[in-house]
């Protein structure tokens, strides 16, 4: 670097000197060579970022990755090396819950990555279906080729689709589902869906639950919204599972609506009523967050406590112990599948079927391993 820093002088010298008249041969030739030399170190910097980025990823995560890329390209194909332009946009459900705020930040990179232009529009907060549709209902009449949607329930964007489907502007649903009997019914239609088994979630935390807990015992569930998909999936998955086994007792499964404030009190409740309480699945991380906070208040330890979405706070808990774990999936891929099938749909390729992620339960065993996961 210093002899870079000492070349970049030399060269601007001799152009101050020669600064009153035209440059000579030779005065290009040595500017040239100082570009071409500022090139050659800021590739090679380059070089070992990516390098020093590649070593900070895991085997595992390689591994997981590579069972990522080959499901993906089973269900969807490999991306077009060329294609025409597109503009996409995307509604995501809340910027106050740390998952969406990382689908945000991944949407862009996945964007940056393929070429593609991708606006990310969102409503106030979790709960307020009215915005959300608010902001689906004006990108519709704007020029996005494709919008991807993830909506707070089952019908709330249902208005909004339509609309999008009266404008030509294609419509991939992504994650939490949109209700497509009730969408059927009102004239509308989705392109494609790209999402997650989400009673597959509820249903691979039971079982690890019930392999931490052999001799049985009381668990809760702390769910989401009330009617929106993915906790009523990720519930039923679960329930479905603790029941078949009488030796585990499911004492109760209350709607928390996302929020870590009802979180906290319901959980300081449950163990209240219920003090041989063994393990709780909260539906996402900011509510196992919040059952964490709520036992370490009361002084409470052995409760096994599971989250979904495995934010970087849950991370952090699951390290510490004090979350016992979290169901995750590569948002880097998953957006970026998303991105790859709007172009695909613009192009005018079809998808017939649900596309599915394969999923992955970070625990207090395995979290160590999964370096660079995101």
């Amino acid at each position: 670097m210093k002899k870079f820093l000492a070349v970049i002088l030399a060269a601007t010298m001799t152009l101050g000197l020669v600064a009153c008249s035209a440059p000579s041969e030779e005065t290009k030739a040595q500017t040239e060579a100082v570009q071409t030399e500022a090139d050659t170190e800021a590739e090679t910097e380059t070089a070992e970022a990516a390098e020093e980025a590649a070593e900070a990823v895991s085997d595992t995560v390689k591994q997981l990755y590579a069972d990522f890329d080959s499901a993906m390209e089973d269900q969807i194909g490999k991306m077009p090396e060329d294609f025409g332009e597109i503009k996409v946009g995307a509604v995501v459900i809340s910027l106050t819950n740390p998952f969406w705020v990382n689908m945000k930040d991944c949407y862009e990179a996945a964007g940056e990555k393929l070429g593609v232009p991708i606006d990310v529009q969102t409503g106030t907060t979790e709960g307020d279906t009215a915005s959300q549709l608010d902001v689906l209902m004006t990108m519709a009449d704007m020029d996005y080729d494709v919008i991807i949607v993830s909506p707070i329930d089952g019908t709330n964007l249902i208005p909004g689709i339509i609309k999008c489907n009266e404008n030509g502007v294609k419509v991939i649903n992504l994650g939490p589902g949109v209700d497509t009997e009730a969408l059927k019914e009102a004239g509308g239609y989705l392109d494609a869906t790209i999402t997650v088994d989400f009673a597959e979630q509820g249903q691979t935390v039971a079982e690890d639950m019930m392999e931490r807990l052999p001799d049985g015992g009381q668990v809760a569930v702390l769910a989401g919204l009330a009617g929106a998909g993915q906790s009523e999936g990720r519930t039923k998955g679960f329930t479905d599972t603790i029941n078949s086994d009488d030796k585990y007792q499911l004492v109760a499964v209350q709607n928390c609506d996302w929020d870590a404030s009802l979180a906290y009190d319901a959980t300081k409740a449950l163990i209240t009523e219920y003090p041989e309480l063994k393990g709780i699945f909260c539906c996402n991380d900011v509510m196992a967050l919040a059952a964490v906070e709520a036992l370490g208040a009361e002084g409470v330890e052995g409760v096994l406590i599971y989250g979904v979405d495995f934010t970087d706070d849950a991370k952090a808990a699951i390290t510490e112990g004090t979350m016992t774990g979290s169901m995750s999936y590569s948002s880097a891929r998953y957006t970026e599948a998303a991105l790859q099938m709007a172009v695909m749909l613009n192009e005018g390729e079809s998808f017939e079927s649900n596309v599915y992620l394969p999923l992955t339960l970070v625990n207090v065993d395995n979290v160590n391993s999964l370096e660079g996961w995101k």
